[in-house]
């Protein structure tokens, strides 16, 4: 059964993951209160969102600039997931808005579902400031894992990696 739950406002939101490199599961999660929604998400969600951040950020500081006495500099977040994570649901799309009276910005994730199905809805409405230091994090989380190898661009495994352009051919 869908279900729609809005976080209005946050008083934390952060994307962390659980396992090792290579193995890693990514999390979207946001409490206001004593509520805490865990989200599944991809490491390639966490990227994307935190670049759709950024490029919302730059657009409403040349719009809509913050009154004088906010700093645009992210100031200190425990970004750390809170416990018990449990993933509420996959995400399969996500969305981000802005509400000019309150000078809020959401961000809607959307359950991954069968193509009949109703998706569940987490809305997460936050301030500018806890955007920003979401965006550091979220870069600093996801450049985390393994190491990237110069020769192919591909992640290095513990183990060891096959890298196709170790016999002198780049393709």
């Amino acid at each position: 059964m869908a279900r729609q739950i809005e976080l209005n406002p946050v008083s934390h939101l952060t994307v962390g993951t659980i396992g090792v490199p290579g193995k890693r599961t990514f999390y979207l999660q946001g409490s206001r209160g004593t509520q805490t929604v865990t989200l599944t998400i991809e490491k390639e969600q966490a990227l994307m969102m935190a670049s759709s951040f950024e490029s919302l950020l730059q657009d409403l500081q040349k719009k809509t600039p913050q009154p004088s006495g906010e700093t645009e500099e992210p100031v200190w977040m425990d970004m750390r997931l809170r416990e018990p994570v449990t993933g509420l649901f996959r995400v399969g799309n996500m969305g981000v808005g802005y509400n000019e009276s309150t000078d809020q910005i959401v961000l809607v994730a959307y359950e991954l579902v069968e193509e009949d199905e109703e998706p569940s809805v987490v809305s997460f409405w936050a301030s500018r400031q806890q955007i920003q230091a979401l965006i550091q994090h979220a870069k600093e989380v996801v450049s985390a894992g393994r190491p990237i190898c110069g020769n192919c661009g591909r992640p290095i495994d513990p183990e060891g990696h096959f890298c196709p352009n170790r016999n002198g051919h780049l393709h």
